[in-house]
Parts: structure tokens; sequence; C-alpha cells
């Protein structure tokens, strides 16, 4: 059965999982939310887990509310080559960052005018070098309750507990931190390289098979 999703920024593990395993439809017709993985994502440092943080041009109006596919990113700021140096200087002395570094890069370097766009480009980059296929179906409206698909936007939140336990891989720092789980693929794939692909297909679901 396929899954709604809501597509995120550089995805957490359990997402891509879910994206690796079964047939994805994207969510294209919610409203956006604050808090959530739409414009964020976090990774490993020598501090613990950091957030990249998005920003995004915030629209009035009398509900405050602004659809998914309309957010702007506020470009501004240099977020993206913050993003970037950030990446570098965690995973610097990680096994598979140079092997990666130069199909990333370029993610981080292309002018992106609508958050959407910009996260299906980092899920699209990410599948590519899974060597995962791209899913590419929308949805055609928004749903309450899907009828005919199981409902995965639930995972795009940053605030709700992960119901699945992650097992663990080696991570640059674990020895101060610990195993931090669910962070962005982009940690998975930094650490284990082409057996991120493998780690993902066989992670458990948050539903039945």
């Amino acid at each position: 059965m396929e899954v709604l999703v809501h597509p995120g920024y550089f995805p957490n593990c359990l997402t891509m999982a879910v994206i690796a395993q079964r047939q994805i439809v994207w969510e294209v017709w919610d409203n956006f939310q604050k808090q959530t993985y739409r414009n964020r994502c976090y990774i490993a440092t020598d501090q613990g887990a950091l957030l990249l943080n998005i920003p995004i041009r915030h629209v009035g109006g009398k509900t405050g509310r602004q659809g998914y596919r309309q957010v702007q990113i506020e470009n501004s700021t240099p977020w993206q080559r913050h993003h970037w140096r950030s990446l570098t200087t965690a995973y610097r002395s990680a096994p598979f960052f140079e092997y990666y570094e130069e199909d990333l890069r370029p993610v981080f370097e292309k002018p992106f005018a609508y958050l959407m766009d910009l996260n299906l480009e980092t899920i699209s980059v990410l599948c590519s070098l899974l060597e995962l296929p791209m899913p590419t179906s929308r949805s055609a409206r928004f749903e309450i309750q899907p009828e005919k698909m199981q409902d995965g936007r639930r995972l795009i939140s940053a605030k709700e507990k992960n119901p699945i336990s992650m097992r663990e891989y080696p991570q640059v720092f674990q020895e101060r931190h610990g195993f931090l789980k669910n962070l962005s693929t982009l940690d998975l794939l930094f650490n284990q390289g082409p057996a991120a692909r493998e780690y993902l297909m066989s992670q458990e679901l948050p539903w039945d098979a």
C-alpha cells in the first residue's frame, strides 16, 4: 500500500527507510506548520545534536496560514553556506564524507526560491547516492484521513516521539554523546557509506508489513 509522506529537508533515517521500502505519495496540499522537519534537520557534532534550520518568509493574513507549496525561503541570509560549513566541520573525519562531498555540495550552492522544491531536491540527491528510485507521485487533494493510503505524515513532526527503536551504527563523536538516533540520513550516509542502503532497507517501520 502507498504511504502519504511530507517531503522534508534531508529526511531523518526513519522517514528515509519508509521511502526506501514503500511506494511513496508526496503530500503537497497541506499547510505549512512550524517545528517540523519541513525546514530543519539534525546532525551530529562534537557538542551533540545540532539543528540546521532553513529560514522562511512568513506570510501574514487573517489565518496566518500558507500552503506548503507556497512557502518561500528567506535567502537574505547565507543559510546554505552555514549549513555546508556545519556539515564539513562535523563530518570531515567521518569515513565517507569525502566520498559524497562533491555530489552534495551543489545543493548548497544552487539557489532555491521555494522550500518544497529544495526538499524534493535533497531527497532526490539522497535517493541517487543510495541507489533508490526517487518517488514522483503527488497527492491530488488534501485528505484529513486518507482512505486508500497509509498516513505517514506524522513523520514530519519534530515533536512526536519516534515509535520505533532505531538500530545503532557507528557515529562520529559517539564516544562523547552515545548513539544519537534518527538524525538526518546524511549522518548515516557519511558514517556508513554504501552500507547505508541496506540499513534503511532492513529498518523496522511504524506499520505492519
